[in-house]
Formats: structure tokens, C-alpha cells, sequence
């Protein structure tokens, strides 16, 4: 029980990470404000989290939009009592040729990615000041920040800006007793990227670039969240931490076979 008493706030909970979020954190005794904009999605994190015994709030929530963060967090206090931990762990993805990327596709990304983590960090560290001090704050990086990659460009910038702005938050909310950390998942097949994981050119490529030799699963980033939301880690902030099987010892190889498999993927999606 590492999270017990704790009340958390999970975005993005309807999809793979943030589904093994919930369910990890309750495991460990937290109760839970799980979040998303695929309201319908949050039925079975929800339902997870109660078969531990915890409980777990549902909302919708638009992270671009600081009114729909308000409301998460005013409603999660309203129902609670407080908030002493949040996940800003909701993401989209945008794979495109670096010349064909257009405004939209590139606006939309920074918007979710980034901006929307930038408001979840600032409004739940007003409500962990006016509590009296003291909570914890888990971005969610990835690994592709330290290296870029050709088809998702506006992803990848988004990812390095979250690890920037976690530095300069923890800094921030340092004298108010509040700790920020990232998490930099290395390739997982998830909800945003299962499509490319299905091709077997693909898979082999990256699970070859992966010193462990395999993909990771979206338990191997939960269990990393636990560590960062526990006293495990009081004396830790503004750090990110990889969790990527060894993928950035090699860093991004393309092949011939990978690039032509990730182009179909491309050429397939609504408008490629």
C-alpha cells in the first residue's frame, strides 16, 4: 500500500497507459479521478479500480482547454477532500512525413502533448498550494524526444518540450514541497501506435533495437508512476525517467523495410 491515502488524477485513463496507471495505483491503495475525452472509455479503468477496493471518479476532460482542467480538479477536491497526486499522462499522436506535415496535425499535437500537461501541472499545483503544500506531479515524456524520428516530428518535439517543462516546473513548486517527474516510455504497442506494432517488419526492427530485446508493456510505465508517486522518491524532482527495455543505447536506426513499412502505415490513415 506505497499510494495509500493518496487521491490521484490520471488523464488519458481510457487509454493503455493510463488504464495501467489506475489499476497500479489502486493496487497500492489509491483513490482515483480518472479522465479523458472518450468518457465511454473510462468505464473499464473505473471498473478496475474498484474491484480494489478504491474508489474512482469518471469526468470528461479536454486537457487543451483550462476550463475542462478546472473543473477536474475542482470537482476531484469536491468529491475527495483534496488532491495530493497528478498523472498528466493524456497524448495523441500524428505520423507524417516532415514535408507534408500540415498546421493542424502539428497545432493539435502541441496542444494535447504539451499544453495540456502544462495546465494539468499549474492547476493542480494551485490546489496542492492551497492545501498547504506538498504533492507530486508524473508527466508522461517518451523516448523519441532524445532522438527525433522522420514520421513523427510533431510528436517527438512535443515529448521534448514535456521533459523541459517538468525542469523548469520542479523548480518552480520546489519551495512549496512539490516534487515533478517525467516517465519516457520506450516502444510499447498501446491504443496510439498498435497499428504500426501489427506489422511485422516493424516490430522486428524496433524489438532488434531493444537491448532487452523485446517491447515493453504499458505495466512496465505503471510500475515506474508508482515509484514517482510514492515517498521513494522524496528526494527526487525534475528528472525523467526512461523506461525503454535499452532502446536509447542504440537510439533510431531506420532500414529500409521499417521506413517503407511505417510509410504504408501513413499512406493508410484518413488523409495520407
Amino acid at each position: 500500500m506505497r499510494l495509500a491515502e493518496q487521491v490521484v488524477i490520471v488523464t488519458g485513463a481510457a487509454g493503455s497507459f493510463g488504464r495501467a496507471i489506475a489499476d497500479r495505483f489502486a493496487e497500492e491503495g489509491a483513490d482515483l479521478a480518472l479522465a479523458d475525452v472518450n468518457e465511454a472509455g473510462l468505464q473499464e479503468p473505473a471498473r478496475l479500480v474498484r474491484e480494489r477496493g478504491r474508489d474512482a471518479l469518471t469526468l470528461r476532460c479536454d486537457v487543451t482547454q483550462r476550463a475542462d482542467v478546472q473543473r477536474l480538479v475542482d470537482e476531484t477536491v469536491a468529491h475527495f477532500g483534496r488532491l495530493t497526486t497528478m498523472v498528466a499522462n493524456a497524448g495523441v499522436i500524428d505520423l507524417a512525413p516532415f514535408l507534408d506535415l500540415t498546421d493542424e496535425a502539428w497545432s493539435r499535437v502541441q496542444a494535447v502533448n504539451l499544453t495540456g500537461v502544462f495546465l494539468c501541472d499549474q492547476i493542480a499545483a494551485r490546489q496542492m498550494v492551497r492545501q498547504g503544500g506538498g504533492g507530486r506531479i508524473v508527466n508522461i515524456a517518451s523516448q523519441i524526444a532524445e532522438i527525433g524520428a522522420p514520421l513523427t516530428v510533431s510528436y517527438a518535439a512535443s515529448k521534448a518540450g514535456v521533459r523541459s517543462l517538468t525542469k523548469s516546473t520542479a523548480a518552480a513548486l520546489g519551495p512549496h514541497g512539490i516534487r515533478v517527474n517525467a516517465i519516457g516510455p520506450g516502444p510499447c504497442p498501446t491504443d496510439l501506435n498498435m497499428e504500426r506494432y501489427s506489422q511485422p517488419e516493424i516490430r522486428a526492427h524496433v524489438e532488434r533495437q531493444v537491448a532487452l530485446g523485446h517491447l515493453g508493456e504499458p505495466i512496465d510505465v505503471a510500475n515506474v508512476a508508482v515509484f514517482l508517486a510514492s515517498d521513494e522518491t522524496r528526494w527526487m524532482t525534475g528528472e525523467t525517467i526512461f523506461v525503454d527495455g535499452g532502446f536509447l543505447l542504440n537510439a533510431y536506426r531506420g532500414s529500409p523495410e521499417y521506413d517503407a513499412a511505417m510509410l504504408r502505415v501513413v499512406e493508410r490513415r484518413p488523409g495520407g
